[in-house]
């Protein structure tokens, strides 16, 4: 089972693909969202390095943003994180 947390805000499109993308797939995962918890935004940046929303991590490994989840999904790792 996926241990998959994607941090999102509620207004991004990119972020409700990600979560269509992973619900279709019956993939469990944690939603955040930074919009509502600036302190954890300001953590996923200084993890991440990245400030754009969604990034999409598996347990402490960065697989990216929503470009980098359908990579993963063409190539047929998804579903065996």
């Amino acid at each position: 089972m996926a241990n998959l947390t994607l941090y999102t805000t509620p207004v991004c499109g990119f972020c409700r693909q990600a979560k269509q993308l992973l619900d279709s797939l019956s993939i469990p995962y944690a939603e955040v969202d930074v919009l509502a918890n600036p302190e954890i935004r300001d953590e996923m940046v200084a993890k991440t390095g990245h400030m754009t929303v969604p990034i999409i991590m598996n347990g402490d490994t960065l697989i990216g943003g929503y470009d980098d989840l359908m990579k993963f999904h063409k190539e047929g790792k998804l579903t065996t994180l």
